[in-house]
């Protein structure tokens, strides 16, 4: 619809040209194009509802997609070059996507039609895999993406979040090769750490953004939880600190290194190459980093008091169940018995290792679920915050009166996100409780609250 019109859900990345821009609308599962000119906002991908598809292929209003994250323009393989390609980050899936803005080829594809959108790399694991096959490599939340797609480089670099490491993809085969950070073990996902190095021996932790600097052959990578701009040289794998102390806070210093940052999460270089644009997420700021004098400023935001570019802001905003981890313990819970408008309370008991904290900040939450059974959930509050593990919530689910199974399973997931006593790691981690219902129009006694325990 129009501009006043539109409305988005977590908007991420962003790529711009001419008039035209498009966005990752990230939790409405959507890729929106923004015409300046006509002040206009269409889908061009995705069907606004979560998709589990790790293939694709349909046209992109049809394909429903999972979590685009970041976007950037290629060219395809047709003999004029254009940007005519979005690469799509796409997290939910964790894979790398095309959309083709016009007819076009891709590596080892056959002629495609204008509106495609399918998978080009990672076959849907969540993993830390490279392969010379791109359909057999793995991602694990892939969040930022920049092009080189000059020679010798010719790839795709991927800031691939939850692996902890840089990837590149190349654009000539779909080859997945790796950079730097991470581990050797593809299934190691714990493999991080705030160390400057070469290849594997360099660490990082939840990188979100990466830029690619043609004039110096550099990447530049926004690593988010050790709050720091850190520059890459692909041709050694030398991985180093640009800027950034460490510290999540807001210090703006004459010098790189003794400025500091909170979870940056996205980057962009001007197009002369002196400018670095950091969007430095946690202190709402973006900062301008200048490559050539080292200096560091914030840049001055300034709106009409008539510009709207966003609808109406929904009045209840539903949640997203976020993936639980694989490594995810599941309990399978006593069967109990209740009756028709009876109230079921779930009393965490949650205990963290010695010393850790919960993360300032961070969304530490619980779900409720009952798959196949939704009619339980009807007028319940099936989410909520975890603010402090020493007084954890109490979760209430009311039996409805009319019940359309008597047979059920209501499933409470929790995801607590803490760091270490001497906040050197941060982490999050994920259970699942199973409770089995037993329904009885026979009035049940008085239901003994349910203590949801585990030791992490």
């Amino acid at each position: 619809g129009t501009f006043s019109e539109s409305t988005s859900n977590s908007p991420q990345g962003v790529a711009i040209m001419n008039n035209i821009i498009y966005v990752q609308d990230t939790e409405n599962h959507l890729i929106r194009k923004i015409d300046l000119e006509a002040e206009m906002v269409s889908t061009v991908a995705g069907i606004g509802i979560q998709g589990t598809d790790k293939e694709g292929g349909a046209e992109g209003e049809q394909q429903p997609i999972s979590s685009p994250w970041d976007v950037v323009f290629g060219t395809s393989g047709s003999e004029v070059q254009r940007d005519d390609i979005l690469w799509i980050a796409m997290a939910g899936t964790h894979q790398i996507w095309a959309l083709l803005l016009d007819s076009g080829r891709l590596p080892k594809k056959n002629e495609l039609k204008k509106g495609t959108c399918l998978r080009f790399a990672g076959s849907g694991n969540e993993e830390n895999r490279n392969n010379a096959y791109p359909h057999k490599a793995g991602f694990a939340q892939p969040s930022g993406l920049s092009v080189a797609s000059e020679d010798p480089w010719s790839c795709l670099f991927v800031a691939d979040s939850e692996s902890s490491t840089v990837r590149t993809v190349s654009l000539k085969d779909g080859a997945v090769k790796h950079l730097v950070g991470g581990e050797r073990d593809p299934m190691d996902l714990f493999a991080f750490g705030d160390v400057d190095g070469v290849g594997i021996n360099a660490k990082l932790q939840h990188p979100l953004g990466v830029t690619w600097d043609k004039k110096r052959n550099l990447v530049y990578v926004a690593d988010s939880y050790n709050h720091k701009i850190k520059v890459v040289d692909p041709k050694t794998k030398t991985c180093t600190t640009l800027a950034g102390t460490g510290d999540a806070s807001n210090v703006i210093s004459s010098s790189f290194t003794q400025s500091t940052f909170n979870e940056p999460g996205g980057l962009c270089i001007g197009e002369n190459g002196q400018l670095l644009y950091v969007a430095d997420t946690n202190n709402h700021q973006i900062k301008v980093m200048d490559l050539e004098t080292k200096m560091i400023s914030v840049l001055p935001l300034f709106t009409s008091e008539n510009t709207v570019v966003d609808g109406p802001f929904p009045e209840e905003k539903q949640k997203t169940l976020p993936r639980l981890p694989k490594s995810a313990p599941a309990v399978k819970l006593s069967p109990v018995a209740a009756s028709p408008g009876q109230t079921l309370q779930f009393k965490l008991r949650l205990d963290l290792p010695s010393g850790a904290k919960l993360t300032e900040g961070a969304p530490s939450c619980w779900f409720l679920t009952a798959e196949g059974n939704e009619w339980l959930l009807q007028g319940q509050i099936p989410s909520g915050e975890i603010e402090s593990i020493s007084n954890q919530p109490t979760i209430s689910l009311q039996i409805p009166g009319d019940c359309v199974s008597l047979e059920a399973v209501i499933s409470v997931s929790v995801f607590l996100y803490y760091c270490s006593a001497d906040s050197s790691a941060c982490m999050m981690k994920g259970i699942l409780f199973s409770q089995p219902l037993q329904i009885s129009a026979t009035q049940q006694g008085c239901i003994a609250p349910v203590e949801l325990q585990y030791v992490f």
